[in-house]
């Protein structure tokens, strides 16, 4: 089991290694300039940014449609491939696992929907696999549609962050003893308090959940807060993020770490700690403490979403 362990440890890094300059959506259709540009707005010049030595005065008109310009195809959340184990239980083929990660967003309009909304659609699955078992059984994959509004928020003529209103379902697929589903209407914002910290918070108001987990929010919680930190040299990328539950001291919470490989590529070096319950829908009273190491390929992080 051990050296399976550290085969399919090394498997991800071994496969992204070996494929030339792949980027995600944001970087390969978004010049240089541009993403230079989005940077100097969030950055928090009022009146005026320098921009390839030119001074561009920027209503705020002019950072909607700057905004709106943007690819409204990208990554969503973390794209990722991770395996670890668990710090809570013993180890064996059934306690460590794989995990991983597809997660997108597009931009259905611009923002000329009344008070400046734009329509957006997104999609996460999140899939566990049981790689240590002989027959390498999935043993849960949760599928996250949702559709929402979205509003850039600017102070000053200064970009800040944004602030959305999503509809959501999430489900596992199964049914009878198995199925898990559940539906929400969510708030949520993001705020950038610097060029290199920005500050994050989701709301949920669920509704018509399944009967066989009626309970879930009870163990999931029905929000989030969450922080993420990039160096200035751009390589170290951290987020933290905390969930209420039942009490203050009912916390879920997850830690993440990523180290760009190279400037020229939007792949990490990542690894995961979650503690808590609810992070598969599934299992989701079960309390798991697991460490998981692998790859991801991230969103980039001066995105609004």
């Amino acid at each position: 089991m051990q050296q399976k362990f550290i085969l399919f440890l090394l498997l991800p890094l071994i496969l992204f290694s070996s494929i030339p300059e792949i980027k995600a959506q944001s970087e390969t259709v978004m010049p240089d300039t541009t993403k230079r540009s989005l940077k100097n707005l969030i950055e928090g010049v009022k009146s005026k940014i320098e921009y390839d030595r030119q001074e561009l005065a920027m209503t705020e008109e002019e950072i909607i449609s700057h905004m709106d310009n943007l690819p409204p195809f990208s990554i969503y959340k973390d794209n990722f491939f991770i395996t670890g184990i668990p710090l809570n239980k013993s180890i064996d083929g059934e306690t460590a696992d794989a995990k991983f990660q597809i997660s997108f967003r597009h931009r259905l309009t611009k923002s000329r929907l009344p008070f400046d909304t734009f329509l957006y659609l997104t999609y996460t699955q999140k899939s566990f696999w049981d790689i240590y078992q002989e027959s390498a059984p999935f043993r849960d994959s949760n599928y996250n549609p949702g559709i929402g509004l979205g509003r850039y928020i600017i102070v000053d003529d200064r970009l800040t962050g944004a602030a959305f209103l999503q509809l959501e379902h999430e489900s596992n697929g199964r049914d009878s003893l198995e199925s898990r589903s559940t539906n929400w209407i969510g708030f949520s914002g993001k705020y950038f308090l610097t060029s290199n910290l920005a500050t994050s918070f989701k709301i949920t108001i669920p509704y018509a959940t399944g009967e066989d987990n009626s309970d879930l929010y009870d163990y999931r919680g029905t929000g989030y807060f969450t922080a993420d930190y990039k160096t200035s040299d751009n390589k170290w990328w951290l987020t933290g993020t905390y969930s209420l539950r039942k009490s203050v001291k009912a916390i879920n919470f997850k830690f993440s770490a990523g180290y760009k490989i190279s400037d020229r590529f939007n792949q990490y070096i990542f690894g995961e700690l979650y503690s808590g319950t609810g992070d598969s829908l599934l299992d989701y009273k079960r309390k798991d403490v697991q460490i998981r190491v692998g790859i991801c390929i991230k969103p980039d992080f001066y995105s609004v979403f």
